[in-house]
């Protein structure tokens, strides 16, 4: 994305870029949470918050109360100080506040319109009353007639809060801020977590002021020095610093007048001058909406990576489908299935004497004669069960192997565990794949049979077929089919099966024909190699469902750049 501009910027139809943006923004899925996105996630919700607690409701109404929000890290003294400014207690102090939760709003009593209807910070509720229970997810409206018209001041809850909802809270409301009003003690200004909050305001254009508070007299000087200087270090050197030094608090548990001469002035001095108010406003504004786009490309190169890990896991899904189908396909063709149960199963059926003589003297006569001189026995059940255990093997073997490569390559991957953790069946083949296995395999043979009726429906080749019968020559066929590639018998293969399928090759072709034969087989072996593709199509459907569920696609990604662009433009 392009580099902004520095200089003035027309506010006039930002509203809807950014409402635009903002639904983008919110429509920018990031389904898994990975490491490497976590961040963006979190950018993410911390965006939308601000654009809506904040961005979008100031450029609706440039004009509103200015808000200053009060953070600081636990035990800065932040209620103490609101307290003392106003002299009355707005917000409770004390090391265990009942207000953490739930943050305080002091308003001008004329001021309330803009807080009342959820302009700013519209996700949380309203409560009125100074003696209300606070809860979580409101905030309190505290009108003041102390406070001067045209500023709001807002207690949030500690940035180091020992509770993950309050700094939540904290940094939403943080991001809220017109200005933000960092309140810390000479003890702990150099803690790491403020500053990585004041250097997160810079980047953003916050308007800050610092308060030192609970600072030792004699160390004043020195303390405020040294904070100015790393100020100045993280490019805030124009930021105001506020010295409040240690002192007794009266009667009333507020700070001497005295000691908060300087900060209350400030402040009242900023409630009373529209202009400068105007100024700190653009200021931060301007500054939230130039972050947009280095915030947003954080997003967007998350939204791609994920677009890409989530493909990369769907690859690996269909490689290793396509190289099951590939394993069956070799094992149709190497003679493998021709081999053990098979093999002994054919040889008891043909048996090594009469019915080998008997085939060996019809093919050597004319082939219209072999039939009648041919009689077989009937195809046993043990062969043909033998044959149906031996394809279904294949394939499950192969459908478990690409199983278990989806779950072993995914395991190897950043969102691959994370998928496999929510679906773990999909760590081994579907249940029940054993019974479609079996299913696939009695109907590819009922489809052999169909393709020897068919081919036998003449009369004079019906009755060759009848001599054998249709389930015998199907069986023939089934074998033949198995040692065939291109509708060319494989030399190598037959001898691994010992003259089987030549055999009954022979007795086929001495039936249909040598064409006739190849046909019949590659169509048999198609038609099988046709149900194992839905078999696997199925399975690999598991993997791709889900990923296709996390898929975040590249429209979502062009939709998301080209709302930022508006953006952009709107900003030079």
């Amino acid at each position: 994305m392009g580099e902004m501009t520095t200089g003035p910027v027309d506010l006039d139809g930002m509203l809807a870029r950014v409402s635009a943006l903002r639904d983008e923004v919110e429509r920018s899925d990031l389904p898994l949470d990975l490491a490497s996105t976590r961040e963006a996630r979190r950018e993410r919700a911390a965006l939308l918050d601000q654009l809506d607690d904040y961005v979008i409701p100031r450029l609706s109404s440039i004009d509103a109360p200015l808000l200053a929000v009060v953070g600081g890290s636990t035990g800065a003294g932040k209620s103490t100080l609101i307290n003392s400014i106003l002299r009355r207690e707005v917000s409770r102090s004390g090391v265990l506040r009942p207000t953490t939760t739930s943050p305080v709003l002091i308003h001008h009593p004329d001021d309330e319109p803009w807080f009342r209807d959820g302009r700013v910070l519209p996700s949380l509720a309203r409560v009125t009353g100074g003696d209300a229970e606070p809860q979580p997810g409101t905030v309190r409206l505290e009108p003041s007639e102390d406070l001067p018209s045209g500023m709001a001041i807002l207690d949030a809850p500690d940035i180091d809060s020992v509770v993950s909802a309050n700094r939540e809270m904290a940094a939403q409301l943080l991001a809220a801020a017109d200005l933000w009003l960092f309140v810390t003690t000479a003890a702990r200004y150099a803690d790491a977590i403020p500053w990585r909050l004041l250097r997160q305001a810079c980047d953003r254009g916050t308007a800050v002021a610092i308060v030192l508070d609970r600072v030792d007299r004699p160390g004043m000087d020195e303390v405020r020095s040294h904070l100015i200087e790393m100020l100045r270090e993280q490019g805030m050197g124009t930021s105001p610093v506020f010295t409040v030094p240690e002192a007794e608090l009266d009667a009333w548990g507020f700070i001497p007048e005295a000691d908060i001469a300087r900060v209350h002035g400030w402040l009242t001095a900023l409630a009373g001058d529209q202009k400068a108010r105007s100024i700190i406003v653009r200021q931060t504004l301007e500054g939230a909406l130039r972050s947009l786009d280095g915030r947003l490309d954080a997003l967007v190169g998350a939204t791609r990576a994920q677009r890409e890990e989530v493909g990369g896991l769907a690859k690996v899904a269909y490689d290793a489908y396509d190289r099951a189908e590939e394993g069956v396909t070799e094992g149709m063709a190497d003679g493998q299935l021709l081999r053990g149960e098979v093999l002994a199963r054919w040889q008891e059926f043909v048996g090594t004497g009469e019915f080998f003589r008997k085939v060996e003297k019809g093919v050597a006569r004319i082939r219209d004669r072999v039939t009648a001189s041919v009689r077989g026995p009937e195809p046993t059940a043990e062969l043909d069960e033998a044959l149906q255990t031996g394809v279904s093997a294949l394939l499950l073997a192969e459908a478990d192997t690409a199983a278990a490569t989806v779950a072993r390559t995914w395991r190897g991957t950043e969102a691959g565990p994370i998928v496999l953790d929510e679906h773990p069946g999909l760590a081994r083949s579907s249940r029940g794949i054993e019974e479609d296995v079996e299913r696939l395999v009695r109907d590819w043979q009922g489809d052999v049979l169909d393709i020897v009726r068919s081919e036998g429906a003449n009369r004079r080749t019906n009755a060759r077929v009848a001599a054998y019968g249709v389930n015998g020559i199907g069986l023939f066929l089934m074998l033949v089919s198995f040692a065939h590639t291109g509708g060319v018998l494989v030399a190598p293969e037959v001898a691994i099966a010992g003259g089987t399928t030549a055999l009954a090759q022979k007795v086929l072709e001495a039936i249909f024909g040598d064409q006739a034969v190849r046909e019949m087989a590659v169509k048999a072996r198609t038609l099988l190699l046709e149900r194992v593709d839905d078999l696997f199509t199925g399975e690999r459907g598991r993997y791709t469902e889900v990923t296709g569920d996390l898929t975040v696609s590249e429209a979502q990604i062009r939709r998301l750049q080209k709302a930022v662009t508006a953006v952009e433009e709107g900003l030079r």
